[in-house]
Protein backbone atom coordinates (compact mmCIF):
# COMPACT_ATOMS: atom_id res chain seq x y z
CA UNK A 1 0.00 0.00 0.00
CA UNK A 2 2.88 2.36 0.75
CA UNK A 3 4.80 1.85 -2.51
CA UNK A 4 1.93 2.82 -4.86
CA UNK A 5 1.28 5.89 -2.74
CA UNK A 6 4.93 6.88 -2.88
CA UNK A 7 5.01 6.30 -6.65
CA UNK A 8 1.94 8.50 -7.11
CA UNK A 9 3.43 11.19 -4.90
CA UNK A 10 6.71 11.08 -6.85
CA UNK A 11 4.86 11.38 -10.16
CA UNK A 12 2.86 14.36 -8.86
CA UNK A 13 6.03 16.01 -7.61
CA UNK A 14 7.75 15.55 -10.97
CA UNK A 15 4.71 16.99 -12.79
CA UNK A 16 4.71 20.03 -10.47
CA UNK A 17 8.40 20.63 -11.10
CA UNK A 18 7.93 20.37 -14.87
CA UNK A 19 4.97 22.78 -14.77
CA UNK A 20 6.94 25.25 -12.63
CA UNK A 21 9.84 25.05 -15.05
CA UNK A 22 7.54 25.74 -18.02
CA UNK A 23 5.99 28.69 -16.16
CA UNK A 24 9.44 30.19 -15.59
CA UNK A 25 10.23 29.69 -19.27
CA UNK A 26 7.03 31.55 -20.21
CA UNK A 27 7.95 34.51 -18.00
CA UNK A 28 11.53 34.59 -19.32
CA UNK A 29 10.33 34.41 -22.92
CA UNK A 30 7.85 37.25 -22.39
CA UNK A 31 10.60 39.35 -20.83
CA UNK A 32 12.99 38.68 -23.75
CA UNK A 33 10.31 39.55 -26.29
CA UNK A 34 9.32 42.75 -24.49
CA UNK A 35 12.96 43.82 -24.29
CA UNK A 36 13.38 43.29 -28.04
CA UNK A 37 10.13 45.10 -28.85
CA UNK A 38 11.09 48.03 -26.60
CA UNK A 39 14.33 48.41 -28.58
CA UNK A 40 12.23 49.01 -31.70
CA UNK A 41 13.15 45.65 -33.23
CA UNK A 42 10.57 44.50 -35.80
CA UNK A 43 7.71 42.44 -34.34
CA UNK A 44 9.07 39.31 -36.04
CA UNK A 45 12.39 39.77 -34.21
CA UNK A 46 10.60 40.24 -30.88
CA UNK A 47 8.61 37.04 -31.50
CA UNK A 48 11.81 35.21 -32.47
CA UNK A 49 13.52 36.36 -29.26
CA UNK A 50 10.56 35.18 -27.21
CA UNK A 51 10.30 31.89 -29.09
CA UNK A 52 13.95 31.10 -28.31
CA UNK A 53 13.22 31.08 -24.57
CA UNK A 54 9.63 29.79 -24.68
CA UNK A 55 8.55 26.20 -24.13
CA UNK A 56 7.89 24.18 -27.27
CA UNK A 57 4.47 24.87 -28.82
CA UNK A 58 3.97 28.20 -27.02
CA UNK A 59 1.82 30.96 -28.52
CA UNK A 60 3.37 34.43 -28.49
CA UNK A 61 1.56 37.73 -28.89
CA UNK A 62 3.13 41.19 -29.21
CA UNK A 63 1.07 44.37 -28.90
CA UNK A 64 1.67 48.05 -28.36
CA UNK A 65 -0.47 50.31 -26.19
CA UNK A 66 0.73 53.89 -26.40
CA UNK A 67 4.30 54.01 -25.06
CA UNK A 68 4.17 50.45 -23.72
CA UNK A 69 4.90 47.20 -25.51
CA UNK A 70 3.30 44.04 -24.15
CA UNK A 71 4.33 40.45 -24.86
CA UNK A 72 2.22 37.50 -23.77
CA UNK A 73 3.40 33.89 -23.91
CA UNK A 74 0.95 30.99 -23.45
CA UNK A 75 1.88 27.33 -23.26
CA UNK A 76 0.23 24.11 -22.15
CA UNK A 77 1.75 22.03 -19.36
CA UNK A 78 1.64 18.39 -20.31
CA UNK A 79 -0.50 16.22 -18.14
CA UNK A 80 -3.46 13.88 -18.20
CA UNK A 81 -6.98 15.27 -17.95
CA UNK A 82 -7.31 18.09 -15.42
CA UNK A 83 -3.53 18.28 -14.99
CA UNK A 84 -3.13 19.79 -18.47
CA UNK A 85 -3.11 23.41 -17.34
CA UNK A 86 -2.52 26.56 -19.38
CA UNK A 87 0.55 28.56 -18.36
CA UNK A 88 1.01 32.23 -19.21
CA UNK A 89 3.72 34.81 -18.86
CA UNK A 90 3.36 38.49 -19.63
CA UNK A 91 5.85 41.34 -19.72
CA UNK A 92 5.44 45.05 -20.34
CA UNK A 93 8.23 47.46 -21.29
CA UNK A 94 8.45 51.16 -22.05
CA UNK A 95 9.41 51.82 -25.67
CA UNK A 96 12.91 53.28 -25.80
CA UNK A 97 12.06 56.14 -28.18
CA UNK A 98 9.88 57.63 -25.43
CA UNK A 99 12.65 57.67 -22.81
CA UNK A 100 14.60 60.89 -22.38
Amino acid sequence: MVLPTLALFAAALIWCLMAASAQIQCVDAARAGARAAARQDPPSAAVAAARQAAPQGARIGVSREGDLVRVRVEAAAAGPGPLAVRLTGEAVALAEETVG
